[in-house]
């Protein structure tokens, strides 16, 4: 097993699961203290990379495009602070962050895990019932019916109409957009047979954001409602079919054993690094630190 432990975060990974804890530290932002532990599946993964800086590094989780909900909901805009898959890393344990991302790696070429997209969620999204009170109203959900109500500072053509609940089987999409410079964000639902080009402002379906600090949270509300809706690449998310290897970790059910997982498997799996090296795709290192994985495991 490998595991960092810092301010930040403790990063932990047991040869199948990744588990990233948020730190207590102040300076660790509310929406991944908010989204709290992630355990982050071998198949989820598209890479990890670490980068040392004179004072501090930054250990990075790649994900695979399509396996996380959240990273699908906010469509790479999420802010560095609040990214769940960076780690802060004092320059004390570089070695350990170093150590971490051979093992991660190690695993990838051993389990043999593709780069491509996935056509189904393997993160299960935060947990309902979720509510986040930001800009001009409040967003709250509990995996069937969005409600969203208004403050006093929302326009009065909006909230005029009173709180609006929409089913989820009515929603076509989800999207969040964070408060970049003078523009304010939002995060919008677009209701099936009834589109409105009105801005957020002014928009039911709408909350407006201003950039404070409890906006990014909404993410989280994108998140949980963008898993229950189809997958983009076509596949039904894991609310849809109980199948979905994301449904199975969220109920707690085990993920099915690799078919492979035997001495014979390991075997060939040495024999196809050993033609992936000699034709030039594995360097050296990496060969050896792949081949030293699997004799661990043999």
């Amino acid at each position: 097993m490998a595991e960092i432990i810092q301010r930040d975060g403790t990063w932990t990974f047991d040869g199948e699961t990744l588990r990233l804890v948020p730190g207590r530290d102040k300076n660790v932002s509310l929406l991944r203290k908010s989204l709290g532990e992630l355990a982050v599946p071998l198949a989820a993964l598209a890479g990890i990379a670490f980068e040392q800086g004179k004072k501090t590094g930054r250990l990075r989780l790649r994900l695979r495009d399509g396996a996380d909900p959240l990273l699908q909901a906010a469509g790479g805009k999420l802010g560095e602070a609040e990214d769940p898959y960076q780690l802060s890393v004092e320059s004390d344990r570089y070695g350990v962050a170093e150590y971490v991302v051979d093992e991660v790696r190690n695993a990838l070429l051993i389990e043999q895990v593709p780069p491509a997209s996935c056509d189904s969620y393997l993160l299960p999204g935060p947990s309902v019932p979720l509510s986040v009170s930001a800009g001009d109203g409040t967003a709250s959900f509990d995996g069937e019916h969005i409600r969203l109500e208004w403050n006093w500072k929302t326009e009065e053509a909006k909230s005029a109409s009173g709180t609006r609940m929409l089913a989820l089987a009515d929603v076509a999409a989800v999207e969040w957009q964070p408060a970049v410079g003078l523009e304010n964000g939002y995060l919008r639902f677009t209701v099936r047979h009834s589109p409105t080009k009105a801005p957020p402002k002014y928009d039911p379906n709408s909350v407006e954001l201003w950039g404070f600090k409890k906006d990014p949270l909404m993410a989280l509300v994108a998140a949980a409602v963008q898993v229950r809706l189809p997958h983009p690449a076509g596949a039904p998310g894991p609310a849809e079919s109980a199948e979905a290897p994301a449904a199975l970790a969220a109920a707690g059910a085990p993920a099915p054993a690799p078919a492979e997982d035997d001495h014979d498997a390991l075997l060939r799996r040495l024999r196809e690094l050993g033609e992936l090296h000699k034709a030039g795709i594995l360097t050296d290192e990496e060969f050896s630190l792949a081949k030293q994985a699997i004799l661990k495991r043999m």
